[in-house]
Parts: structure tokens; C-alpha cells; sequence
């Protein structure tokens, strides 16, 4: 009886262990290639979002330097950039579908080394070999370190993946690690909105924090979204789920509130601090957010953990250097040089402050110092024109200081 047994029992047990054996290297080999795609689908999209908002910021230009009265969103450079835009978002959008977020992410370091490149072949200012090497090392070095950081961010990035039902995301949204990561989050989030409403701390590092925490739940909403849109496509209707609409709604609310705080930063800080500081903040809060909800570096060794942190900071550094060297924009305000006025009081003269002694060093009114500014920066001087009063052998000054005193 066992001996007729044992032959049954082998042959039940055998299609268990080649199924077993069959899925795993096609699952991996499956996995690496969506990698792929999601970071081809990245770069492109972001490549695209700057050529696309170079586009739109030299239709700007155009129509401010000329006298063309047509408004920017008649021009057909300004809607090229507007197409260009839609589609690298629509690009940036379906690679999520395809690879981890915490791989995902980083790429938008692509965008940051596509402007600088950008502003370097279309500068419209003419420099010699030394000076411009000397002025654009740092954008060089930045580039190339943000290129190879990418390039380790590709090869060591996280390889986990499944697919997104709206089972796959309940069971993630409930998950402990998750609400915990939740709860901690709004803890600071709350903390950091009070200090910044109630205590005025206006100072960049809290408003991008605002930034970056609701940043990292528009990046777990996006993929969720995207990734169920895409299984619906391939057959599994998802869009039946009440997940779906949830992670919908909580993606548009939180990227409206991040625009309103990026805003809100903008007009405080200069761009490139915003770009840097924002960068870091968002991608350090975002691949966290990832690994807790999405499981990223779940099975991961330790050596593609180590380089993979080793490529987001030379990321990082190279994000740094890009912005470090941008030139700040110095707005231009004319205004009139009241040096050349002979005979009028000046704020020197007796403690009178009546108006600012120049002596070109200061604008009139800001008060700001222009020694090391070029010759297109230099105040205005009115011609003095002496007129000749009384007899003709006599001169007398083209201006009098009145003094008016009390008659008692």
C-alpha cells in the first residue's frame, strides 16, 4: 500500500515545485525590465517639463521686450510649451505604473541638470574661454555628479513589485507601518504649519518641509492611481474600487496645497535655494513615505541599499552645485543721480536729512551699492545748464538755498 502510494504523491507534489521554479526568474526578469520603463518614462517627462517651461519663460521675454500688445497665451510659443508640458506630466505620471517609487523619485534631478544645460546654450551673454569655465565649473561638476547619481539610482534602485488592485492598496493603507508613519507625519506637519502661521518662522526649511510631507502623499496617491489605471487597461477593472476615488481626491488635494505653499515660498526665496533645498527635502520624505507603504526595499540586500543611498546623495550634491551657480537677477531701477545739483541739502549738511548723498555709491531711495555693477547700472545725470541772471560780466549760482525764518 505505501509503495502504491508514494508514486501519486510525487506525481501531485511535481507541477507545485516546476510552477514554483517557472514564475520566479521571469517574475525577476519581468520586474527589471518595468524598472526600465518607469525610468525612461521619467527622464523623458522630465526632460520634457523643462524645454517645456524654457518655452513658455522665452514667450515671456519676447512679449516683454517688444511692443506686441497680444497677451502670452496668444503666441504659439507659450501653447507649444504648454503642450510639451501636459505630455512630459502624462510621462512622468505612467512611470509610476511601471517602477518603485522610491526609484521614481530621485529622477527629477533630470529636470534640474536639463535647465542648467538649457541656460547655458541659450545665455545670451558673451564670455571668453577662462571666464566662462570659470564661472560654469560648478554647473559642469553638478551636472556630472547629478548624471552619475542617476546612473546609480538606475542600477541599485529597489526591484519590489506588484500589482496595484485595490486590494493590494487596502491592505497597504491599513497596514501598522503605515498608520504609524501617518500618525508621525501629521504630528509634524501640524507642528511645523503652526509654527509657521502662528510663530511667523517663515524660514525656508520649514515651508519646504510643509512642501515635502504633502509631497510624499501626492507621490503614494499618484502611484496608486496610475498603477490601477494601468490594470484596468490590461484587463482587471479597477475603477470599481472606492480606493480608487479616495487616493484620487487625496492626490489633488494635496498637490493644490503644495503648489499654494510652493507659491508661498517663492515669493519669500530665490529659485534656486527653493530648487536645491526643495529637491533634498522632497526626495529624502518621499522614498521614506515609499519604503513604508509600498514595501520598496522589502528583500533587498544590503550592498543595493548602500549604493543606492550613495547615488541620492551624490544626486544631492550635484542638485547643489547646479543651483549654487546661478546667477541671481538684478532687477534694474532707474532713478536720478541728485549729486548733480549743486546747492541742495543733503542729509550731511547740518543733520538735515532732506535726501541721500550719493556720491555714486547709493541709489536714490533703496540705497543699495552699486560700486561693482556695470555701466548700465550707473544713475542718470541731469545736464546743468547755468543761466547767466543780472549784468553779463557778473555770475551768479544757478541755484539758492532759501532760508525762511520768523518774523516776530
Amino acid at each position: 500500500m505505501e509503495g502504491g502510494n508514494s508514486p501519486n504523491l510525487q506525481l501531485q507534489q511535481l507541477p507545485l515545485a516546476t510552477a514554483a521554479v517557472s514564475v520566479q526568474p521571469h517574475t525577476d526578469s519581468f520586474s527589471y525590465k518595468e524598472n526600465l520603463i518607469g525610468a525612461l518614462l521619467a527622464i523623458f517627462g522630465h526632460l520634457v517639463i523643462s524645454i517645456a517651461l524654457n518655452l513658455q519663460k522665452y514667450s515671456h521675454i519676447r512679449l516683454a521686450g517688444s511692443k506686441d500688445p497680444r497677451a502670452y497665451f496668444k503666441t504659439k510659443t507659450w501653447w507649444c510649451g504648454l503642450f510639451l508640458l501636459v505630455l512630459g506630466e502624462l510621462g512622468v505620471f505612467s512611470s509610476y505604473a511601471f517602477a518603485p517609487l522610491s526609484l521614481i523619485v530621485p529622477l527629477s534631478a533630470v529636470s534640474v541638470i536639463a535647465s542648467a544645460i538649457i541656460g547655458i546654450i541659450f545665455i545670451k551673454e558673451k564670455w571668453k574661454p577662462k571666464d566662462f569655465l570659470r564661472r560654469y565649473v560648478l554647473s559642469f561638476v553638478g551636472c556630472g555628479l547629478a548624471i552619475v547619481g542617476t546612473y546609480l539610482l538606475i542600477t541599485f534602485g529597489p526591484n519590489s513589485h506588484e500589482k496595484m488592485t485595490g486590494e493590494n492598496i487596502t491592505r497597504h493603507l491599513v497596514s501598522w507601518p503605515f498608520l504609524l508613519y501617518m500618525l508621525v507625519e501629521i504630528i509634524v506637519f501640524c507642528l511645523l504649519l503652526y509654527f509657521y502661521k502662528e510663530k511667523n518662522a517663515n524660514y525656508i526649511v520649514v515651508i519646504l518641509l510643509l512642501v515635502a510631507l504633502l509631497g510624499s502623499m501626492t507621490v503614494v496617491t499618484v502611484k496608486a492611481v496610475a498603477g490601477m489605471i494601468v490594470v484596468s487597461i490590461q484587463g482587471n477593472l479597477q475603477l470599481d474600487y472606492p480606493i480608487f476615488y479616495i487616493m484620487l481626491v487625496c492626490m489633488i488635494a494635496t498637490a493644490i496645497f503644495q503648489a499654494t505653499f510652493l507659491a508661498q515660498a517663492s515669493q519669500l526665496y530665490d529659485s534656486s535655494q527653493i530648487a536645491s533645498v526643495g529637491y533634498i527635502l522632497s526626495t529624502t520624505v518621499a522614498i521614506t513615505a515609499g519604503a513604508t507603504f509600498y514595501l520598496d526595499f522589502t528583500g533587498e540586500d544590503v550592498l543595493h541599499i548602500c549604493m543606492f543611498a550613495l547615488g541620492c546623495l551624490i544626486a544631492f550634491l550635484g542638485v547643489f552645485l547646479i543651483t549654487r551657480n546661478r546667477k541671481k537677477s538684478v532687477p534694474f531701477e532707474p532713478y536720478i543721480s541728485m549729486d548733480a545739483m549743486p546747492g541742495m541739502l543733503n542729509m550731511h549738511d547740518k543733520g538735515i536729512a532732506v535726501q541721500p548723498d550719493l556720491k555714486a555709491s547709493f541709489s536714490y531711495g533703496a540705497l543699495e551699492n552699486n560700486d561693482n555693477m556695470p555701466e548700465i547700472y550707473t544713475p542718470a545725470t541731469l545736464p546743468i545748464v547755468q543761466e547767466q541772471h543780472g549784468s553779463k560780466g557778473g555770475s551768479a549760482p544757478p541755484y539758492r538755498v532759501l532760508e525762511h525764518s520768523k518774523k516776530e
